[in-house]
Parts: C-alpha cells; sequence; structure tokens
C-alpha cells in the first residue's frame, strides 16, 4: 500500500477522520485527480440552481439528477434541510429545540448519551470540541421523542450531521427527519422496522443473487450481524465519510429506498469475493475490510452509478415489507 509520506494528501480527510493505517494513497489520488474536477464544475452548476430554486420545493429530474451527482459541501446543510423538508418543520416550530435544551433533563438518557459520547468519532481530529453539542442534540431528541428516547447508533448520525452543518439546530431537525421519516421503529426498543427490514434485504439479495444468499447461509453468518449497523446509521461509521455524504444526498432527496440500494450495491458489487469466501471468519473478515479499504466504496462516484444501475422499485421493497411482517406474524 502506499503510505502518506509518498503522497500528496495528508493521512487525516477534509473532515477531520484519520485515514487507516493500510489506506491506499495511490489508488486515492488516481481517484480524487479527476473528482477534485468534477466537484469544482458541480459546484457552479449548484450555483446556478440554487438561484433559479432558492427554495427547492419542486425536485423535478434535473435537480434530482444534480443531487445524485453530488451536492457540493458548502451548501450540503441548507440543501439537506430544504429538500428533506425539515426547514419547514423549523418554520413551524422555531422554538421547539431550545424549548427542549432548557427542559429538564431524565437522569437515564443523560447518562446512556454520556457513555456514547468518547466512543463517537474518536478518530476524528475535531469532535473533541464538538462533543457537549452533540450532547445537546442526542438529549433534545430523546425528550422530544419519548417512544425512542436515546438509542445507540443515533449518536453517529447526529455526529456526522453536526460536522457536516456545524449547526446544532439543523442537525437536530436532520435528525429527526430521520429517524421518523425514512427509517422510522429502527431506533425503538423492539426495533419491528429494522428486523422487517433486514428481512426484506435478505430477500432482495435472494431475487437478484440466489448463490450468494445459499453461500452465506452455508457459511452461518447472520444478515443482521452483516447489515444491522449500516440500517441502524445509514451507513455512517461504516463506509468512507464523503460515500456516505453521497448517499444521504439522495437519501434526503427520495427517501428510505436509498439505504436499501446502498446495502444492495456492497453485496452485489462483492459477488464474487463473498463467495470466494470459506468459512464465517473471512466472510465477517470481508465485510470489515470492504468498509476499510475497498476501491469500490472509496471512489463514491462509481459506487453511487452502481447504486442506480440496480433494478429496484418503491412497490417491490413495499410488497416484500407485507410479506415479511406477515411471516412475523404467523
Amino acid at each position: 500500500m502506499e503510505t502518506t509520506a509518498n503522497s500528496k494528501f495528508s493521512d487525516v480527510d477534509e473532515y477531520g477522520f484519520k485515514r487507516a493505517n493500510n489506506f491506499d494513497y495511490k489508488n486515492y489520488e488516481k481517484f480524487m485527480s479527476n473528482y477534485l474536477k468534477t466537484l469544482s464544475k458541480r459546484r457552479m452548476k449548484w450555483e446556478a440552481i440554487l438561484q433559479q430554486n432558492s427554495d427547492l420545493t419542486n425536485i423535478d429530474a434535473k435537480l434530482k439528477r444534480y443531487i445524485r451527482k453530488g451536492i457540493p459541501g458548502p451548501y450540503r446543510p441548507d440543501v439537506w434541510m430544504k429538500i428533506s423538508g425539515a426547514h419547514k418543520l423549523q418554520q413551524r416550530s422555531p422554538d421547539l429545540y431550545r424549548n427542549l435544551l432548557s427542559s429538564r433533563y431524565e437522569k437515564e438518557i443523560s447518562d446512556s448519551i454520556s457513555i456514547d459520547l468518547p466512543r463517537t468519532f474518536p478518530d476524528n481530529i475535531y469532535f473533541e470540541t464538538k462533543k457537549e453539542r452533540l450532547f445537546n442534540i442526542l438529549i433534545a431528541y430523546a425528550h422530544h421523542n419519548r417512544e425512542v428516547g436515546y438509542c445507540q447508533g443515533l449518536n453517529y448520525i447526529a455526529g456526522l450531521l453536526l460536522i457536516v452543518t456545524d449547526d446544532e439546530e439543523k442537525s437536530f431537525w436532520l435528525l429527526k427527519h430521520i429517524v421518523e421519516n425514512i427509517v422510522p421503529q429502527y431506533h425503538t426498543k423492539n426495533m419491528a422496522n429494522l428486523l422487517r427490514d433486514l428481512a426484506v434485504f435478505k430477500e432482495m439479495v435472494i431475487r437478484r443473487a440466489p448463490a450468494v444468499n445459499r453461500h452465506i447461509e452455508q457459511l452461518g453468518l447472520p444478515y443482521a450481524v452483516i447489515a444491522s449497523k449500516w440500517f441502524i446509521c445509514i451507513f455512517a461509521e461504516v463506509l468512507p465519510v464523503e460515500t456516505v455524504l453521497r448517499i444521504w444526498d439522495c437519501v434526503f432527496a427520495e427517501g428510505y429506498k436509498i439505504v436499501f440500494r446502498a446495502a444492495l450495491s456492497l453485496f452485489l458489487t462483492h459477488k464474487n469475493d463473498i463467495l470466494n469466501c470459506e468459512d464465517i471468519a473471512a466472510l465477517a473478515n470481508l465485510f470489515r475490510d470492504i468498509m476499510i479499504q475497498d476501491d469500490i466504496v472509496t471512489n463514491c462516484h462509481s459506487f453511487i452509478q452502481a447504486m442506480f444501475n440496480l433494478r429496484l422499485s418503491r412497490s417491490e421493497l413495499e410488497s416484500l415489507r407485507k410479506i415479511c411482517v406477515g411471516r412475523n406474524n404467523t
């Protein structure tokens, strides 16, 4: 592997995350040499589209195409707020966040959050200064949504939102949108919809790559072990950060279907690697290594293209959800 000593790139990325010791700087430089040019052109196009449609109320085909190609970093906070509808919700209750922070905290919830703060992005050099703000977001949301309260995994979602927006209130409203609209009932105590959607995901793999599913079952690694964190955290602290943000661009515009697209892409783009695993340890290591250093997921542009090359309809997902709920109820 190329080391940072031979690379023009730092061992810390632009968001403050330290790169892994075995990070492939050579391939990353090859990717970034073109991607940086693309980002520059894309920023100019976004400047034009925001002048024409500043409120982003209508996500037409053109805007959707722009979002899928990536929202420039400086525009992400406001664009996410608008395309998700979080901005309108905030306008309807402008004092909600401040009022929640001024209310009395439940000690059990406060203690649970405090325990997780040091575990949140310990490899991020900037995050030490953001932990108090992350606590505020999580404690406010826990008291706002009593059914969810605080659940492990929310710290990663809220933490990444805070890194991107650098704004507590925006992070709160975007977290609320994710938990209540994108992945509802994933973070409740029984995690009912998470279990349902893991079953849906397995059915989708069976339909598209039955040999992969048979091999995974033969090796005995449950889908819940492989993919629970993918769904709970929407890939935060799982995939390289720029790839996660490109996925989130699409999630805020198009909803939960994107989570399934990303999960399926991880399976299908690594189909041969999965089939070549000879035991459960090799399979577990493969999925760990995919997240850390894999060329496919590091090249966020190619990964997003692979996501949208998949044939996947909302009607198929909803049909499978009904089937999986029916099985659980019998």
